[in-house]
């Protein structure tokens, strides 16, 4: 039995995720995640139970939906850019559907490309992990995304779960970007409590 306190390491709560979960964390993903068990630790005064863990990890990174919510893409070849990708999603702001469109060197750089155009943010990926869940007909893909946000060197993992990779990799990149809105939105509350 692995009991995770306030004063547990990474390497317990990694362990109970690939064991009950099959998530094979990145070792960044790791330490940022373990802030948040020790946090919730620290604030209960209780050890977590694997549930608790998985718990949490969900809240974190698999049920952010605000400000956006990935909806749908599609892909095509740009002609016009050497064989660069041009893809249009719809994601949802705040309840609203709103179509994107973006061109990169994949799906995922296309993707940020229509976040930063559409939305006037500075989303820019920074390290990509997958892997697959299971197995044969009935895997699931999960992506594991960190960026940073305009210009900050502070980075954030997004996590996405599909059973098609580029779904769960557009995810994982939403997921990212809503983190990084709330956190900074939380340092904004703190500075006008503080003034």
């Amino acid at each position: 039995m692995i009991r995770v306190n306030s004063q547990s390491g990474k390497g317990g709560i990694a362990y109970l995720l690939e064991k009950d979960h099959d998530l094979r964390l990145p070792r960044r993903l790791q330490v940022e995640f373990s802030q948040r068990v020790q946090a919730i630790a620290d604030a209960t005064g209780k050890e977590l139970a694997s549930a608790d863990i998985w718990a949490a990890f969900q809240a974190e990174y698999l049920q952010t939906d605000q400000p956006f919510r990935f909806i749908e893409y599609r892909t095509a070849p740009d002609g016009h850019t050497g064989g660069a990708c041009k893809l249009t999603a719809t994601v949802r702001e705040h309840g609203r559907e709103r179509p994107l469109s973006g061109k990169g060197n994949g799906p995922i750089d296309a993707f940020t490309d229509a976040l930063n155009r559409h939305f006037g943010l500075n989303v820019r990926v920074v390290d990509y992990h997958e892997h697959a869940i299971g197995a044969g007909a009935d895997a699931t893909a999960v992506s594991y995304v960190e960026v940073c946000m305009d210009g900050d060197p502070v980075s954030l993992f997004g996590v996405g779960v599909d059973g098609n990779i580029v779904t769960a990799s557009l995810r994982a990149v939403v997921s990212a970007v809503n983190r990084a809105l709330r956190q900074e939105s939380g340092k904004t509350d703190a500075a006008l409590d503080a003034a």
